[in-house]
């Protein structure tokens, strides 16, 4: 396959997800254009980030700081485009992830990343959007502020508020993951807990009218957006199976 049939494979299944987001959006009576699309390149080459990019998707998130740098780099020259980072920082990485230019780190999950991301920030003459990763359901596995109970809100409050405060932050919503279920609406009463904390925290003066929600991947987004979303994280349904694009990546050198 060459690299202008993966671009095409590419762009027919952004098309596709597209239009699953405004068949999803439409269901629940809000406008398509009220829900971000940030596709997941983790792990793809640059090339196949270029193909999404040519077919109109200026949006990407990454998992590691050092692959999303090598991409920033290669990809400079393309204008409009904007790196999101969703995977878990560890606080000591807190100065690299500041400095290497995320429009958006989704991934903050502890009050001390705050404000590392913070200080480092300040020091660069610079305010960094992030959004507060909450843990909805509870697993031992995931990361993120815990908040599946109800009960543990509370006691969330002045913790995340020091957070939003943080400065050179700008704190501009929430992000969770739901655990991996048998059907995609069994992950929907945790895009609606993340909804309703979002709801009380600002309430509680945490989180401004605006905010953000980030939440749904690739099994399961059309619930999240059912549920609030106003972002979505897809990488398989746009750029595949990873064995497929390498696959088709060599195929194209031969």
């Amino acid at each position: 396959m060459t690299i202008s049939e993966t671009s095409s494979s590419i762009h027919e299944r952004l098309l596709a997800v597209q239009e699953r987001i405004a068949r999803a959006a439409a269901l629940a009576g809000r406008d398509p254009a009220s829900i971000a699309l940030v596709a997941v390149s983790k792990t793809q080459p640059a090339e196949l980030v270029q193909a999404a990019f040519a077919a109109g998707q200026l949006v990407f998130g990454e998992n590691r700081i050092e692959e999303a740098q090598g991409k920033m780099l290669s990809l400079g020259g393309l204008k409009g485009l904007e790196w999101h980072m969703i995977g878990h920082v560890q606080s000591r990485k807190a100065r690299e992830a500041a400095s290497a230019g995320f429009a958006l780190i989704q991934s903050v999950d502890t009050l001390k990343l705050a404000e590392r991301l913070g200080q480092f920030s300040a020091a660069r003459g610079q305010r960094q959007g992030v959004l507060l990763e909450m843990n909805v359901s509870g697993e031992s596995s995931k990361a993120g502020f815990r908040a599946e109970a109800r009960e543990r809100w509370p006691a969330l409050v002045p913790i995340l508020k020091q957070a939003a405060e943080t400065a050179s932050l700008e704190v501009r919503g929430l992000m969770t993951m739901a655990p991996q279920v048998a059907e995609p609406k069994m992950a929907r009463p945790y895009f609606e807990r993340l909804r309703e904390l979002s709801d009380y925290l600002a309430e509680q003066g945490v989180l401004g009218p605006a905010r953000v929600l980030s939440m749904g991947m690739s099994d399961d987004f059309e619930a999240a957006i059912e549920a609030g979303a106003t972002m979505v994280r897809i990488g398989r349904a746009i750029f595949g199976e990873r064995d497929e694009l390498l696959a088709q990546r060599d195929q194209s050198k031969e």
